[in-house]
């Protein structure tokens, strides 16, 4: 692009701010423009974003949550000849299926999407299009809860069984991905929204807060799930959680981010359900039906764990003979936000 249209766009973001007319326009309608914007500005911080938050898992994109995927590396290139950005990443996981329980697994891949992004009047959207894949997704079992599924994949049938997490992975990852940006905070979604429409969540958000993330997990018997990491920032701030739960009783902790990914990861790599080498900083029980907590956090990076065992935690669930199979499931949809300590629901 010529230099003045470089240093006028520029000016556009930095003077005028995204929010008038003036900026949207000719940014909208220019994508050498858009292009250089992201690029520049944009394209850096892309991995640190990404290494801040876990993924959600699931069988289907509106489906509830079964599992997690954790990026703990992550490098990007810049091609500017063909205005894309290849995401080199990996991390681990879990994820629980009816016959094996909990499944540990690594994932790492290399994909290269076309970005660009639209300013609407109240929100910026960002699309990661027409994936490339650069170096396929290499996913491996770790361990599997249920020994002798375990066994399976030891032998031949091993070799399927990453295959089709391939597949899962590639399926996931070829949808491309939206990212809505606005006052409620950052949305974030499989396969391309457009505007006006925003991800699908189980709460409407009408405070002046930060959403970390509003969503439906199934938590089956004898597992946890792992929600964050969550970010407090200043000393003055808040940790706002809304919950409502169908199913049985759960435990609901929070623990600084160091502690929740020893335990998260020793789990993975098949330790036994049991609690972490420290005590958690908040604790309560989730009883059926819906709840609102502030829970006041120092600056620093937080996890909020749901348990459905009694292996960890104060609540015993019920013994269910169909519990192997997925029976005696907790489902909590909630919303995670951040705002200030004097705030009130």
């Amino acid at each position: 692009m010529p230099l003045r249209l470089r240093i006028l766009g520029l000016l556009f973001v930095l003077v005028l701010g995204i929010g008038c007319p003036c900026v949207r326009g000719p940014i909208n309608a220019s994508p050498g423009l858009r292009w250089w914007l992201f690029s520049n500005f944009g394209a850096q911080k892309m991995c640190p974003e990404m290494l801040k938050r876990g993924a959600p898992l699931k069988l289907s994109p509106d489906g509830n949550t079964i599992g997690r995927f954790f990026p703990n590396r992550c490098t990007h290139t810049v091609n500017d000849e063909q205005q894309s950005i290849t995401l080199a990443f990996g991390g681990s996981g879990f994820a629980w299926t009816p016959l094996a329980g909990r499944v540990g697994f690594t994932v790492e891949a290399a994909i290269e999407y076309k970005f660009d992004f639209y300013m609407s009047e109240d929100a910026i959207y960002v699309w990661a299009k027409n994936p490339i894949v650069r170096s396929a997704p290499d996913f491996r079992i770790g361990s599997v809860e249920n020994k002798v599924v375990d066994l399976a994949t030891k032998t031949p049938a091993g070799y399927m069984a990453n295959t089709f997490g391939n597949q899962i992975v590639q399926y996931q990852l070829f949808q491309g991905f939206t990212v809505v940006r606005s006052d409620e905070g950052d949305e974030f979604t499989l396969g391309i929204l457009q505007p006006p429409a925003r991800p699908k969540r189980p709460f409407d958000t009408g405070k002046d807060r930060y959403v970390f993330a509003n969503e439906t997990t199934e938590i089956r018997n004898n597992q946890l799930d792992f929600l964050g990491p969550y970010e407090v920032v200043d000393d003055d701030q808040a940790l706002f959680l809304r919950m409502r739960l169908s199913g049985p009783a759960v435990d609901v902790m929070v623990y600084h981010r160091g502690t929740a990914d020893l335990w998260r990861e020793s789990l993975q790599l098949g330790a036994p359900l049991g609690p972490p080498q420290g005590p958690p900083v908040a604790a309560f029980p989730l009883q059926p039906g819906e709840v609102r907590r502030k829970l006041k956090l120092a600056r620093g990076q937080y996890m909020v764990v749901i348990d459905n065992s009694s292996a960890v935690g104060v609540v015993s669930p019920p013994w269910n003979p169909l519990g192997v199979v997925g029976g005696n499931a907790a489902v909590v949809s909630y919303v995670a936000e951040l705002g200030d300590e004097d705030d009130d629901f």
